[in-house]
């Protein structure tokens, strides 16, 4: 295989052993969005992955009952919280990663082309010479094929761009959390016309995902209910994507993939928290410097999107 991060990610998948990882999910209705606790059971240490800061649009205030539930089922299980992991810079939600790491500790992470996404956001909101660009906002900084370790789960990280250039997806143990990249079978894939997004990258992230082992545990980030179901799902395996995936299943070449994906997004409203929530995650979940007045203030660049 020349791809070396994903034979690294095959080979892991392969020796690990079936329920390897502990995984616990916390659906969060208001976004759809699904964040994660993973853990090592033989040594209690864990991760949290793509953590939702509740915010209210019409008021401007941040709320935290979503963060505390995941508070209260770390603590309560006695999990050692070493690492505060994002898929990517999410356009959809406001990250709380900051809140629980003063909480439950850990290191705030995220793959190393955030710094496209911050080059391209910080102009777009004229962020200035004070906002940063090359991720230091972020504890960590993983490359395509980077290895770590959740006590003593194996990690390794693909690189997976099309939804935005930041996108990464973990493999985890024996199981992979594929952030925006990928949907539940019946609703597909990301939307890549964000700034910094490309359909054809995207194929190419989804069809990586897919040459995983068939029987790999896929856990999604977001779940969108379609017309054939009215039940939220967010774990799938490979083969099952390979088999349904609507967008992506095998047989649909690149071309029929970035003609549909396109025509789909030319059609799709922007999120309704995208210009709060990129303007605190691409600060690795923090709002803006406060004012003299001592207030954060979010952005609306009018006509600029």
């Amino acid at each position: 295989m020349a791809d070396r991060a994903l034979a690294a990610a095959h080979a892991q998948l392969l020796g690990a052993a079936k329920g390897a990882a502990a995984v616990r999910a916390f659906f969060d209705p208001a976004t759809s969005t699904i964040s994660y606790v993973v853990h090592d059971p033989a040594t209690m240490r864990g991760a949290v992955i793509d953590s939702v800061l509740d915010f209210d649009a019409a008021s401007g205030r941040t709320s935290t009952a979503s963060a505390e539930a995941i508070v209260a089922y770390v603590q309560g299980a006695g999990i050692a919280i070493d690492w505060l992991l994002e898929t990517h810079a999410h356009a959809d939600h406001l990250s709380a990663a900051p809140w629980l790491a003063k909480i439950l500790g850990g290191t705030i992470a995220i793959g190393e082309y955030i710094r496209d996404v911050q080059a391209v956001f910080g102009d777009i909101f004229n962020a200035g010479a004070s906002f940063r660009r090359d991720g230091s906002d972020f504890g960590r900084l993983f490359a395509d094929g980077e290895r770590f370790a959740i006590g003593g789960l194996p990690v390794t990280v693909l690189h997976v761009p099309g939804h935005t250039p930041a996108c990464v997806a973990y493999v985890i143990g024996d199981v992979v959390f594929v952030g925006d990249t990928m949907f539940m079978p019946d609703y597909g894939s990301a939307r890549a016309d964000f700034p910094g997004g490309d359909a054809a990258q995207l194929f190419r992230s989804l069809r990586r995902i897919l040459d995983l082992p068939a029987e790999t545990p896929l856990f999604m980030c977001h779940d969108y209910l379609s017309a054939e179901r009215n039940e939220h799902r967010w774990e799938a395996t490979v083969g099952e994507q390979r088999a349904g995936n609507v967008h992506a299943r095998d047989g649909i070449s690149e071309d029929e993939f970035v003609a549909r994906r396109r025509a789909r997004d030319a059609g799709l409203s922007m999120p309704a928290l995208l210009l709060p929530a990129v303007q605190v995650n691409m600060r690795g979940g923090r709002l803006p410097p406060a004012e003299d007045n001592g207030v954060a203030y979010l952005k609306i660049p009018v006509d600029r999107l």
